[in-house]
């Protein structure tokens, strides 16, 4: 098992405030260091400004998708689902270089009752007004190890996810995705193998029913699979590949990195009738005789981790009819966040935009 590993490995995100000692500057450094700071706003610009520290908003309400409410009462082509409210309420928890923010919320599933945290980002494109009518592609994103009561992938750039589709959308080899990032576990405890284990907290229909519900009432998306898409390292891998295969109706892609392949949690406690309908093995077995629809998996392996037979022998045995897989390994990749987002800056990125649709421009709109 990795799961803790990959917590210590890839959680090196926490955001800490600036250090205090419980004494004041003398007025002449405090000054001196004023001013130096707005001789460099002036010299490198607010978004430097942000970047270094010097004002901060994190904290402050901010809100998404500014241009959707001038196209609310507009056409909306077919395919497109407007944000069905109700809005959740966005806290700031970090402001990227090129202006995009990432937004944390508190979300109390209707469907599972679970109650955590769910960060977002979403690229420039979606506030731009010639996208105002069009629909985006989710990819909800799972952390490894406990995932609780943070996700890693949303509380700081350090690992770089948002940067590298913002990056592949500006260079047209990804698409420009949303980010979902909820929590992923019930507690510091346990990990819940992103199911429904008889007896604990839902955390399958956390992810499968309460997130998409959230992300549809508060963002414009596609009513189509093909819009909807999962992405997640270790722990989160699993429940990436895993909720792709037992609802390929809902979801369309996969990138499952340093994954487990089986379920192993010990809160089952023998429970195999569950568990079964909680095997990717079993979920892809019953797909590929069921003839469809189709999926595609991702899995990335570093080259300096374990786990790879285990990937190959699942594509092997499991990656035929409907079940499209393929393996991204990451060279010198490590069983951590930033080895799986250079992966994905290197191959995987690429390969799930092929298979997920597309935000439209509006030709009338410059």
């Amino acid at each position: 098992m990795q799961h803790d590993q990959l917590q210590s490995d890839g959680g090196l995100l926490a955001e800490e405030g600036p250090l205090t000692t419980g004494r004041r500057r003398p007025k002449r450094l405090r000054r001196l260091l004023i001013s130096g700071a707005l001789a460099f706003v002036l010299a490198a610009g607010g978004a430097a400004a942000y970047q270094y520290g010097l004002f901060s908003d994190i904290g402050d309400p901010v809100s998404f998708g500014k241009v959707q409410q001038s196209a609310a009462a507009a056409d909306i082509g077919p395919g497109v689902r407007m944000p069905t409210g109700p809005k959740a309420a966005f806290v700031r928890t970090y402001r990227l270089p090129d202006g995009t923010q990432i937004g944390r919320t508190t979300l109390t599933g209707a469907k599972s009752g679970f109650t955590g945290d769910v960060w977002v980002w979403v690229p420039k494109q979606y506030d731009e007004p010639k996208y105002a009518k069009s629909a985006f592609p989710v990819l909800i994103s799972l952390p490894g190890g406990r995932g609780y009561p943070t996700n890693y992938w949303g509380t700081g750039p350090g690992l770089g996810l948002e940067k590298a589709v913002s990056d592949g959308a500006k260079a047209g080899t990804s698409l420009p995705f949303i980010l979902i990032m909820p929590v992923h576990n019930a507690d510091t405890k346990h990990h819940f193998d992103a199911s429904d284990i008889p007896g604990e907290p839902k955390m399958g229909t956390w992810m499968v029913e309460d997130i998409p519900d959230f992300t549809r009432a508060n963002f414009r998306t596609f009513t189509s699979r093909d819009g909807w898409a999962f992405m997640g390292s270790s722990a989160g891998g699993f429940g990436a590949f895993k909720h792709v295969l037992k609802y390929p109706d809902r979801f369309k892609a996969a990138i499952a990195s340093g994954v487990d392949i089986v379920p192993d949690s010990p809160l089952w406690k023998g429970n195999t009738q569950a568990m079964d309908e909680n095997n990717p093995e079993k979920l892809a077995g019953k797909l590929i005789k069921e003839g469809g629809p189709d999926v595609y998996i991702n899995f990335q392996i570093g080259t300096k981790e374990i786990g790879r037979e285990k990937a190959e022998k699942f594509m092997s045995e499991y990656g035929k009819g409907p079940v499209h897989t393929t393996l991204q390994v990451i060279q010198d990749g490590e069983h951590n966040g930033k080895s799986y987002v250079r992966g994905m800056r290197e191959g995987a990125l690429e390969w799930i935009s092929k298979v997920m649709l597309a935000p439209t421009p509006d030709p009338a709109v410059r």
